[in-house]
């Protein structure tokens, strides 16, 4: 029971909110842009369309998200945390009522070309996956996942020596040859891998924001002069790190910074101007995060 509370304390409200948000604007992406024409989302949604097509019109693509995606969260439980779980089952199901709702309930004519973009199918791939992307990147962002192929990618990748990253474009690549080949034609997964790529970088979008973070690692003989130059310059902290030549033997400290895209050409001129044979390296950042 303390357990149970434990886990209730952990979900939030809001949060509950932006995935309600989250599951319905990837309901009309794929509905409004992708279905009516046959192109395929990426993942289990994209399953899910596939056979939503090839049985019969009482198994609909609503039903398939729930029968696929749901079981793979639960098989995922111990990995993920129930907390993952929970707002990810959330997600599926509000994503498969919102498709039921659009295509079954809402005077909506979606049974033969998208109420927006027509039958252009590049119109259709572009847009169904911006939107789709969007939906599926406020999951994320909100602490769950819209798609069971994550957590098949985080359970099973590692044991195959693949990447997440790998294992899903794997996925999809075979998915869209089975349409292919099903289909007898190429025209629609070719179609198909462009909304998957539009709606991979919309999820990079919405997940790490336009002004992603940047780390810069500077080695340097004055640490003092170049820590104190950037905190006064960008009114935050460095951190510094204890180092030494692999070369030379010599003592050498690194100025670890984070700084925005917008800010490094000014970094760099500082430290130029301190210290002429520092060595900076930059990174890029998925997130910054303070805890506490």
């Amino acid at each position: 029971m303390t357990k149970v509370k434990e886990i209730l304390s952990q979900l939030k409200l809001s949060k509950f909110a932006m995935i309600s948000l989250a599951g319905m604007i990837n309901a009309f992406g794929v509905t409004i842009f992708l279905q009516p024409v046959n192109l395929y989302d990426s993942g289990i949604s994209g399953t899910s369309m596939l056979l939503a097509q090839l049985t019969p019109e009482s198994m609909t693509l609503s039903m398939f998200l729930l029968i696929l995606n749901i079981p793979l969260f639960l098989f995922g439980l111990k990995k993920q945390g129930p907390v993952f779980t929970i707002y990810s089952m959330y997600a599926v199901i509000i994503y498969s009522l919102g498709a039921w709702l659009i295509t079954d309930v809402l005077p909506i004519d979606v049974s033969f070309a998208s109420p927006l973009a027509g039958t252009d199918l590049l119109l259709c791939a572009v847009f169904g996956g911006l939107i789709s992307g969007v939906g599926s990147g406020l999951t994320i962002r909100f602490g769950g996942a819209i798609d069971g192929i994550e957590v098949m990618a985080v359970t099973f990748a590692k044991k195959l020596g693949l990447s997440v990253g790998t294992f899903v474009m794997i996925y999809n690549v075979i998915l869209y040859i089975i349409c292919g080949i099903v289909l007898s034609s190429w025209i629609l997964p070719l179609y198909s891998i462009v909304t998957y790529y539009a709606a991979m970088k919309t999820v990079d979008f919405v997940v790490e924001g336009l002004d992603r973070a940047k780390s810069a690692m500077i080695i340097t003989t004055k640490p003092d002069e170049v820590t104190k130059a950037l905190s006064e310059a960008f009114e935050c902290g460095a951190t510094l790190i204890s180092a030494k030549g692999g070369f030379s033997g010599a003592d050498k400290t690194i100025v670890y910074f984070v700084v925005n895209h917008f800010q490094i050409g000014k970094m760099k001129d500082i430290v130029q101007e301190l210290d002429p044979k520092a060595y900076v390296t930059i990174s890029e950042v998925a997130d910054v995060l303070k805890v506490g």
